[in-house]
């Protein structure tokens, strides 16, 4: 069963250039990109896609990192696209993410951790519907 996901190459990973590198991964696991574009978040859309991230001490830095420059917004489908991706990128610290993975291999950092992804079909379908409404489920 085909499902789909949004996928986030961030700020960290544009001005790294490695967002070829991250498609690519995608790709080559059998994924289809289905949309795609390269953006600046604006801080009103970081508050309505970390909705429940907002109230934590964390989040004013994770805003300002976001929307600090260019991202690349995707989305992604294939066979069980959500956990296929999220197994993917690993684990959201990237000092910890296990070799192979696209944070293991390429991140340091908790916070630039190169890539986000939708954790739940219902995550996927609120983030798809903010980012790329036209293609909203």
């Amino acid at each position: 069963m085909s499902e789909r996901t949004l996928v986030l190459i961030k700020p960290d990973a544009v001005r790294r250039g490695l967002v070829g590198e991250i498609i690519g991964r995608l790709e080559r696991k059998g994924l289809t990109i289905e949309a795609m574009t390269l953006r600046t978040m604006d801080v009103a859309l970081a508050d309505q896609h970390y909705a429940e991230h907002v109230e934590r001490p964390y989040y004013p830095a994770l805003r300002d990192f976001m929307t600090a420059g260019e991202l690349v917004s995707l989305v992604v489908s294939g066979d069980e696209a959500i956990a296929v991706v999220r197994t993917l990128i690993g684990a959201t610290d990237g000092r910890k993410a296990a070799p192979g993975s696209i944070r293991g291999d390429l991140s340091l950092s908790n916070r630039e951790n190169l890539v986000h992804a939708s954790d739940s079909p219902d995550s996927a379908k609120r983030e798809i519907g903010l980012w790329f409404p036209e293609l909203a489920l």
